[in-house]
């Protein structure tokens, strides 16, 4: 489908999406834009049922990953030019916010504020697929155990829990890819998957959307393997204000795997770098004079 119309969509922090009105709310990292237009005639999805907050595995004593990193099974992170059999979660749209580092932050890489992942924006209710084969290990609200945290996630639960503010939080999925990284997909208006369950990469595992306090649709996605050892850290605001801990493990730039990804940061077209890397992979077309002076077609 043709995109209509495309707006820039600036992701608001994962961890300041969870304030509540109460709380001074953190601005978007580029300020507020408005976000991509609904589809016209498209019948909303009614978002997938919370998990109860009681709900034994979203309360560890600490955050997972360490154990990965640190513990007895510890291996190294897989290269990222190993990485392969990736696709776009979306077809159309563009990238509104790449990996880097930018005023206003939630991260913090080698001493410069950072946006984490990749934020790429068609339309509100635009079906997002799965980038990768893998396991599905969260899905909705209940995430943060498995976004590579790296310290006790207690605090910032019990402040959720009495602020009532679980509902704050973005949509978020996240998926083994089974090569030692996980995918982190964030901001659905509704998700179609659910812990546990197996996907294909082009597997619909939501809809596009604006929660968390997102300032317009898109999706933010963040690529990481627990293994890594070197982390981000978090702006100490934040981690005052949510209880959060202070570091992640670092993540690594998404357009370094999405085919094109190269074309897409230089455009900011999805469907242009789709595109280009189809022609790339394409077999080259030899022509060589046979013996008679007939052209003969080889392909490479």
């Amino acid at each position: 489908m043709v995109v209509a119309a495309v707006a820039t969509a600036v992701s608001i922090p994962l961890v300041g999406a969870a304030l509540t009105p109460a709380a001074p709310q953190l601005q978007p990292l580029a300020g507020g834009v408005a976000g991509a237009i609904s589809e016209p005639g498209r019948t909303p999805v009614a978002a997938a049922p919370a998990v109860p907050v009681g709900d034994s595995r979203v309360s560890p004593a600490r955050a997972i990953d360490a154990d990965a990193r640190f513990g007895p099974n510890r291996r190294e992170a897989p290269t990222v030019s190993s990485l392969t059999g990736y696709r776009w979660p979306i077809p159309k749209g563009r990238i509104t916010l790449p990996f880097k580092a930018i005023p206003g932050g939630e991260w913090i890489n080698d001493g410069r504020l950072f946006h984490d992942g990749v934020d790429m924006a068609s339309f509100c209710g635009a079906p997002v697929v799965a980038a990768h084969d893998g396991v599905v290990l969260a899905a909705g609200r209940r995430f943060d155990d498995q976004v590579g945290w790296i310290g006790d996630l207690g605090p910032y639960y019990h402040r959720l829990d009495v602020h009532h503010a679980w509902g704050n939080l973005p949509n978020v999925v996240v998926i083994d890819d089974g090569n030692g990284y996980r995918s982190i997909y964030a901001h659905f208006r509704d998700v179609t998957v659910k812990p546990g369950q197996e996907v294909r990469a082009g597997t619909l595992i939501g809809h596009e959307g604006a929660t968390g306090h997102a300032s317009g649709c898109h999706v933010h996605y963040g690529l990481f393997s627990p293994y890594e050892t070197k982390t981000f850290g978090v702006r100490p605001d934040i981690v005052r204000r949510m209880k959060v801990p202070t570091h992640e493990v670092a993540r690594i730039d998404p357009l370094l795997v999405l085919p094109g990804g190269d074309v897409a940061l230089r455009t900011r077209s999805i469907a242009k770098a789709i595109a280009a890397a189809a022609a790339a992979a394409a077999p080259v077309v030899i022509r060589e004079a046979g013996s008679f002076g007939a052209d003969q077609v080889r392909r490479r």
